[in-house]
């Protein structure tokens, strides 16, 4: 077996033919879309690039040449330098049932990161947030993918575990048939604060992009920034993640709440875009634009996908979560232009949100894994820190005082 560095074209091609190969007989299979990977490659359109990030590729080819794998290494300036330890990641793996390849793949990762002082090696993630491209699938290899999500043959979990790897966190996505009814709970949640005169919900028909930006970024802010080791995120954050959207935006999808006018939650979902992509055979060329838009604009819609939900801090346990998951029953699911509801993962380092969640009636879909490896075996391994762990020890230590 041979390892060669993806550095021209002709490697470049090679390393996204790797997928073709592997998943040749698997009906279920969506790929991903080539133009999405090549941002993340090219370091002119990666911002992590430009902030000290480092990525090498390569493919993997038998005595006979032929393609067997492929794998990327990289540096990621958010992730290496938190915690303890300065750790490294991999991702973009892909090998056929052969684990003397794969490990020779992971192998090369490993010497390329501790060549570069890295402690430990986390994958298979993204080069990029975590919204894509990250963790790998050990539950539900029966149904397709949902866009940007990883997809994987069931025996790479064997690959990774035996070589070492430990599981750092689990990521689960949610599946709910929207036929099903509201739960009691939200309902009487959303009665509640509904007699609120200042209170209301409403979705983005006719509101502009930029003022759907400003929303977007005064509730993720108030919910997240600053608090759990997220960052304020700044309004050209805002503005790209929303203009982003632009093209495959179902606006009846965009739901906020706000009090005076004052946006204090969002429940925001786009369509499966899955739906449409898979007829463009992972190329969004412009014969492959040409089918996107033809399935985007004429195709039967069924599954929309949950892409975040939030609430400021200081509002949240009020009901503003019901009244927003009542709204989408009334003006989404009453429209039966969508059938069912996807909830892209959620880690289980994140207990709040998993309560919120399950309480939907929801059912677990699928389950990735990212997993993490330490290079050296003296190194405790620890498993990613709960959210609010450390505010619950803070309420447990202030409540044992007062009992004293």
């Amino acid at each position: 077996m041979k390892l060669i560095q993806v550095i021209d074209k002709k490697t470049n091609d090679e390393f996204h033919k790797v997928c073709e190969i592997i998943y040749q007989s698997d009906t279920n299979y969506i790929p991903h879309i080539r133009q999405d990977l090549e941002k993340i490659f090219d370091a002119s359109k990666n911002k992590l690039f430009r902030q000290g990030g480092e990525l090498i590729r390569w493919i993997l080819k038998d005595t006979n040449d032929n393609l067997i794998g492929r794998v990327a290494a990289f540096i990621h300036p958010k992730t290496s330098q938190s915690g303890k330890h300065k750790i490294g990641s991999m991702g973009f793996f892909e090998c056929i049932n052969n684990q003397e390849a794969a490990f020779m793949l992971f192998d090369a990762s490993k010497k390329w990161l501790q060549d570069r002082k890295m402690e430990g090696m986390e994958g298979p993630v993204n080069f990029g947030e975590r919204d894509q491209f990250w963790g790998l699938l050990v539950q539900n290899f029966d149904a397709q993918p949902s866009y940007g999500m990883n997809y994987n043959p069931s025996y790479y979990q064997d690959f990774f575990e035996s070589y070492g790897f430990q599981n750092y966190f689990n990521q689960y996505v949610y599946w709910r048939n929207l036929d099903l009814p509201v739960q009691d709970v939200f309902i009487k949640k959303s009665n509640i604060i509904g007699q609120n005169p200042d209170f209301r919900v409403s979705n983005m028909q006719g509101i502009p992009l930029a003022k759907i930006a400003e929303y977007f970024l005064e509730v993720y802010n108030s919910a997240w920034g600053g608090h759990e080791g997220f960052k304020n995120m700044r309004l050209d954050q805002a503005k790209a993640i929303i203009n982003s959207m632009k093209l495959i935006m179902d606006r009846d999808l965009l739901v906020f709440a706000f009090i005076k006018d004052v946006p204090v939650g969002f429940y925001l979902n786009i369509p499966e875009l899955n739906e449409f992509f898979r007829h463009v055979n992972g190329n969004l060329n412009w014969i492959g634009k040409l089918k996107f838009f033809y399935h985007l604009k004429f195709a039967k819609r069924k599954t929309m996908l949950g892409i975040v939900f939030g609430v400021a801090r200081e509002h949240q346990g009020k009901g503003i979560e019901g009244a927003m998951i009542k709204f989408a029953e009334d003006f989404i699911v009453s429209k039966k232009r969508y059938t069912e509801t996807i909830i892209t993962w959620v880690g289980d380092f994140n207990p709040k949100m998993l309560r919120v969640i399950e309480n939907l009636g929801t059912k677990l879909y699928r389950t990735l894994v990212t997993y993490r490896i330490f290079f050296d075996s003296s190194i405790e391994f620890e498993r990613h820190p709960v959210l609010g762990e450390k505010l619950l020890r803070n309420e447990s230590t202030e409540n044992e005082t007062n009992a004293k």
